[in-house]
């Protein structure tokens, strides 16, 4: 069984792709290992696309738009940057749920029910992996909100999820987001434009509520360990 013990903690600054992926790396081997806690990471990057291990190159439609990061996560590409809640987590998956597949539908779940608290009513799609919700502008064609793509080694996930709170959604024009022509949208497009502190607060409860206890980590004390990968990628 795994640790009762999940951490949970957030970085107020945005993080570079390189330094979260080789955070990740190292903290999924450390869980594996049993030297530290699975972990809850919520984050920004900076403005940049990513390509999982399923993408199409020729999804990417503007090649010079922004930087681009191929990723060991599933998936295609997909867009991140500021405004974006991204919720990195590295959680001992065969303890905990079973399978990927029963993972994933508690990520949705999670999502679905974090955004029922905003005021957001919001599903899940059969045969797809993500959130969606319904604008008023659009009832016949649901709009993705939330992107969810994982990895997973010896049993550890990392990536997770990514919910549009208020991010600048004319950066998905240059992709074709998660291989689907389909509209994407956000809290703020919806009209609920709150901060992420306040999206912060709702996923707390909610991943409490649904998943389990968190011990909340103050954020100073795991920037000391992104600063430590961050640090050794610049001497590399």
């Amino acid at each position: 069984m795994p640790s009762q013990l999940i951490g949970w903690t957030m970085t107020p600054t945005p993080v570079s792709y390189e330094v979260a992926t080789a955070f990740m790396a190292a903290r999924v081997e450390a869980i594996a290992a049993g030297t530290a806690c699975e972990l809850i990471w919520l984050l920004e990057h900076p403005p940049l696309y990513t390509a999982g291990t399923s993408a199409k190159w020729d999804h990417l439609l503007d090649r010079e738009r922004l930087p681009v990061f191929r990723s060991g996560r599933g998936g295609q590409f997909t867009y991140h940057g500021p405004g974006q809640r991204v919720v990195y987590l590295m959680l001992d998956v065969r303890a905990r749920f079973g399978d990927v597949r029963a993972y994933v539908a508690a990520l949705e779940h999670w999502i679905i029910e974090t955004l029922a608290e905003l005021g957001i009513a919001a599903q899940r799609r059969q045969g797809r992996i993500g959130v969606w919700v319904t604008e008023k502008a659009s009832p016949d064609q649901p709009a993705k909100i939330a992107a969810i793509g994982v990895r997973l080694r010896r049993w550890i996930s990392s990536h997770g999820v990514s919910l549009n709170v208020t991010p600048d959604l004319a950066h998905f024009a240059g992709i074709v987001p998660c291989g689907l022509n389909e509209p994407v949208t956000s809290l703020a497009r919806l009209g609920k434009p709150v901060p992420l502190s306040e999206v912060d607060a709702a996923l707390h409860r909610t991943f409490s509520r649904r998943l389990g206890p968190v011990h909340i980590f103050p954020g100073d004390a795991q920037h000391e360990n992104i600063q430590d990968v961050q640090g050794k990628a610049a001497e590399a």
